[in-house]
C-alpha cells in the first residue's frame, strides 16, 4: 500500500503547543494593551507626583493639589479631567504625610540662610565638590535645599 500522490490532510498525533504558536501572532488583545498602559500611566503618575512633592514644603504639594483638583473636576468632561487623579493623590500625600517638628523647621530655615550666602557659581561648585566627599546619607537634606535654591532663582544671588 503506498501513500496516496495529493495527501495534504496528515494528521499528527503528537503536537506540541510551541510549533502552533510559532505560527500565531503574539499581540496582545486591546483590552491587554489597555490594561499595561493603565498600568504604566498610574506608575509614572505616581512617580511624578512623587517627584513633584519632594520640591517644595508642606504647603506647596498642598497648593498643587488643591489646584489639579480644582481643575480636574472643572474639566471632567473632556481630556482635563486626566488632572484628578494626580491632584487627589497630592493631597492624600500631603494629609499623610508628617510635618516637621518645630526644632526641624527652624534648623532647616537656618541651614537655607546659610547655604543662602554661597551665591556665586563658584563658590557653589566649591560647596558642591565638598559635599562629594561625603555619603549622600549625610549631604541629603543640604543638596536638597542647594537644589531648591537653585530653581527657586537663588536668593543669593539678587541685586
Amino acid at each position: 500500500m503506498g501513500l496516496r500522490p495529493n495527501r495534504r490532510n496528515l494528521v499528527v498525533f503528537s503536537s506540541s503547543a510551541r510549533r502552533a504558536d510559532r505560527y500565531r501572532t503574539q499581540r496582545p488583545t486591546r483590552a491587554q494593551r489597555i490594561r499595561r498602559l493603565t498600568r504604566m500611566g498610574a506608575l509614572l503618575a505616581i512617580l511624578g507626583v512623587l517627584r513633584l512633592s519632594a520640591f517644595g514644603r508642606r504647603r506647596w504639594p498642598l497648593l498643587a493639589g488643591i489646584s489639579l483638583t480644582a481643575a480636574g473636576v472643572a474639566l471632567r468632561a473632556g481630556p482635563g479631567s486626566v488632572l484628578l487623579l494626580p491632584g487627589l493623590m497630592l493631597l492624600v500625600l500631603t494629609v499623610l504625610s508628617p510635618p516637621l517638628p518645630p526644632g526641624d523647621r527652624t534648623r532647616r530655615s537656618e541651614l537655607e540662610r546659610e547655604l543662602a550666602a554661597y551665591s556665586t557659581p563658584a563658590q557653589r561648585r566649591d560647596l558642591e565638590a565638598a559635599f562629594d566627599r561625603y555619603s549622600d546619607d549625610v549631604t541629603s537634606e543640604l543638596r536638597e535645599i542647594m537644589a531648591s535654591q537653585r530653581t527657586q532663582g537663588q536668593p543669593g544671588l539678587r541685586g
